[in-house]
This record gives C-alpha cells, sequence and structure tokens, in this order.
C-alpha cells in the first residue's frame, strides 16, 4: 500500500530494478560462467569430472584412474572444490570427492556428446570410443 511522505507517494514493495542493474547481474553471471568453464577446460580437471559424475571416489583411485599422482589430482580436486564443482566428504581418513550437482553433471555429459557427434560427423573418421560407464 503506498504512503504519502513529505517527498511525496512510496511503496512498500522494494524498488524495481534498472536495464544498468540488470546488465551488471548478467555481465556477473556471464563472468561466473566462464571461470566453470575455464576449470573444466583442463582435460584432467574434465576427466574427473567424468568421473565424479559416475560415483564417489578417493583421490588414490582418481589418481590411478587417469594415470596421475595423487599430489596432482589433489591439486586439481582443491580447485574444482574451490569453484562449488565438487564436494568432499572426510571417510576415516580418506577425503572422499562427489559430484552431486545435476548442472555441472548435464554439462560434462553433454560437452562429452558433442564431441561425440563432432567426430561422429566427421567424414571417413572412426567412431569414437565410448566411454566406459
Amino acid at each position: 500500500m503506498p504512503k504519502d511522505t513529505a517527498d511525496g507517494p512510496t511503496s512498500d514493495e522494494p524498488p524495481s530494478t534498472t536495464a544498468s542493474d540488470d546488465a551488471d547481474e548478467a555481465a556477473d553471471l556471464f563472468d561466473d560462467a566462464a571461470e566453470t568453464f575455464a576449470i573444466l577446460g583442463s582435460p584432467v580437471r574434465l576427466q574427473l569430472a567424468w568421473l565424479l559424475s559416475q560415483g564417489r571416489r578417493d583421490v588414490s583411485s582418481l589418481a590411478a584412474e587417469i594415470g596421475a599422482s595423487k599430489a596432482l589430482t589433489s591439486q586439481h580436486l582443491a580447485k574444482m572444490r574451490a569453484a562449488g564443482l565438487v564436494s568432499a566428504r572426510r571417510k576415516g581418513k580418506r577425503q572422499i570427492y562427489l559430484l552431486d550437482d545435476p548442472h555441472v553433471i548435464a554439462l560434462v555429459e553433454q560437452v562429452l556428446d558433442h564431441h561425440r557427434d563432432l567426430r561422429s560427423r566427421d567424414a571417413g573418421a572412426p567412431p569414437s570410443p565410448t566411454l566406459p560407464s
């Protein structure tokens, strides 16, 4: 309900956003999205995201699956965790990592499907290998 003040009528409703506010919010959103793509732009981190989308794993098993050291794998996971792409739970002495955000899972699956499709369209190219389930 509008109220009258010495400066004129006011409203209990929050002020509407301006085009400038919307543009700032959109710019921030695009910056955040670009950061996500930058983190997943590393083939190792993309592979880690894909593996974690298949289920929880500890650093040792992830390192073995990607053929990297535990230290390097831990560094990649720390960056992914700081970006909010993966989470971790302590289980005894081990950190168990998981990717439980359906948006990130869908993003990883979509980009891999996209590149499978591109490869299959390429004349004369053999079918791309299917990733293990």
